[in-house]
C-alpha cells in the first residue's frame, strides 16, 4: 500500500502532515444558549493530531439557521470565547481546525425558529423529514420564501460569523453548501423557483453561494475558505434537472474565486447508487486546488481514491466519532471501535468523549 494517507499536503497556506480529515459532525452537545463548552473541548482535543485537520460541527450563523437544537452557534459575540478554548486545545496538540458555517433554511420547524416563525427558504416548498430537538424529532414545517431585500442580511450574517471564527482562533471556515441546506436550496432548481436575480438560470441560482463564499473570503482571504457540496445527494428532498451542469458550473465558479478547497460528499454505492453520479472524479478537471472527499471510506478505499488523483484529502465521519485515535488506528491497521448511532445526537459524555483509545492489549 502506498500510504498516501500519511503523506504531507499543503491546504491553501496550511501545511498538513497527513491526509485524514475529521468531517463536520453535528452532535448537539453545547450548553444552554448554544454555548461551546468544556465537554466539546475534550471531544475535539481527543481527536486532534499534529498537522491534522478537524472540521467543526456545523455552526449556525443566525438563530433562523437552526434545525438541530443545541448545536453550538457562531451568530453572536458571546459564543466566541467557548470556541476559542476549543481551538486553543486543538492547536496545543498541533492540530488545525476549520469552522463550518451553517444555515439550514427550510430544514427546520417553527419550534426551533425565533418567535415560532416559519423557516426561511428560497421558495415556499416544504421538505420531507424531521428537525431534531432535545425531546425528539419534529416534522419540518412549511417555509416561507425569502423576500429579495432580506437576502443581503443573510450574506452579512455569514460575513459576521466568519469574522467571529477568526477571533475564535480557527484556521479558516467552510461554507456548508451541502445536504439540502440554504445555499444548496438556492442552487438546485427543485427547491429554487424564484423569478428574481437569485432564481432561474444557474448563474442566478449560484449567486447566494457565491456571495456567502465571497463574504468569507473578504474576512479570511481565499486560502482559508472551503465549501462543502453534495452534488449527488437527495437528503432534504433535494433535486435538480441537470446536476452535471449545475455542479460543474459551481466547481468552475469556486475555482475562479481561488478558494482553498471543495469538500465533496461522494454518492452512495450499491443499490442506492446514482445512475450518473456527480462525484470527485467528475469535478476534478474543473477545480484546480484541493478536493476533500467524504463518504464512508475505509483505509483501502481512501488510498485508492487518493492514488487516482481525484481527491487530495479524505474526510472520515462516523469512525472518527467512535475512534478518537482514528489517525493512529489507520496508520497501524489497528481494529476500530464500533460507533453507536443512538448517541450521535444530544446527550452528554456517553457516546461522545468516552470511546476508548487503542491499547496493545486490545488485540489480545
Amino acid at each position: 500500500m502506498a500510504d498516501l494517507l500519511f503523506s504531507p499536503k499543503l491546504l491553501g497556506q496550511m501545511p498538513l502532515t497527513h491526509r485524514i480529515v475529521m468531517a463536520p459532525l453535528t452532535r448537539m452537545r453545547s450548553s444552554p444558549g448554544n454555548l461551546p463548552n468544556e465537554l466539546m473541548e475534550t471531544y475535539y482535543s481527543q481527536r486532534a493530531t499534529p498537522g491534522g485537520l478537524l472540521i467543526s460541527e456545523a455552526s449556525p450563523v443566525a438563530l433562523t439557521g437552526y434545525g438541530f437544537e443545541r448545536a453550538a452557534g457562531i451568530y453572536d459575540d458571546t459564543l466566541i470565547a467557548g470556541w476559542k478554548r476549543i481551538t486553543d486545545a486543538v492547536h496545543n496538540r498541533g492540530g488545525r481546525m476549520m469552522l463550518q458555517l451553517w444555515h439550514v433554511g427550510r430544514q427546520s420547524a417553527r419550534v426551533l425558529q425565533p418567535g415560532n416563525a416559519a423557516p426561511l427558504a428560497p421558495s415556499a416548498i416544504r421538505a420531507e423529514g424531521d428537525a431534531w430537538t432535545l425531546n425528539g424529532t419534529v416534522p419540518y414545517d412549511m417555509p416561507r420564501a425569502l423576500e429579495r431585500d432580506e437576502i443581503p442580511g443573510l450574506i452579512t450574517a455569514y460575513r459576521d460569523a466568519a469574522e467571529r471564527a477568526r477571533k475564535a482562533g480557527f484556521d479558516g471556515v467552510e461554507i456548508h453548501g451541502a445536504n439540502g441546506y440554504l445555499p444548496d436550496q438556492f442552487l438546485q432548481d427543485g427547491t429554487n423557483k424564484r423569478t428574481d436575480d437569485y432564481g432561474g438560470p444557474i448563474e442566478n441560482r449560484a449567486r447566494f453561494l457565491r456571495e456567502v463564499t465571497q463574504a468569507a473570503v473578504d474576512v479570511w482571504g481565499p486560502d482559508h475558505v472551503g465549501v462543502r457540496l453534495t452534488p449527488s445527494g437527495s437528503y432534504g428532498s433535494m433535486s435538480d434537472s441537470n446536476r452535471h451542469a449545475t455542479f460543474g458550473y459551481v466547481a468552475r465558479m469556486l475555482d475562479s474565486m481561488g478558494i482553498a478547497y471543495i469538500h465533496i460528499v461522494q454518492p452512495r454505492l450499491g443499490a442506492d447508487a446514482e445512475p450518473d453520479p456527480v462525484d470527485a472524479a467528475t469535478l476534478r478537471p474543473l477545480f484546480s486546488r484541493t478536493i476533500i472527499a467524504a463518504g464512508g471510506f475505509s483505509r483501502e478505499s481512501a488510498e485508492h481514491l487518493l492514488s487516482s488523483g481525484d481527491a487530495d484529502l479524505i474526510a472520515f465521519g462516523r469512525n472518527f466519532i467512535a475512534n478518537p485515535d482514528l489517525v493512529e488506528r489507520l496508520r497501524h491497521d489497528w481494529p476500530l471501535n464500533r460507533y453507536d448511532r443512538t448517541t450521535f445526537y444530544g446527550g452528554g459524555a456517553h457516546g461522545y468523549t468516552d470511546y476508548p483509545f487503542y491499547k496493545a492489549t486490545d488485540a489480545g
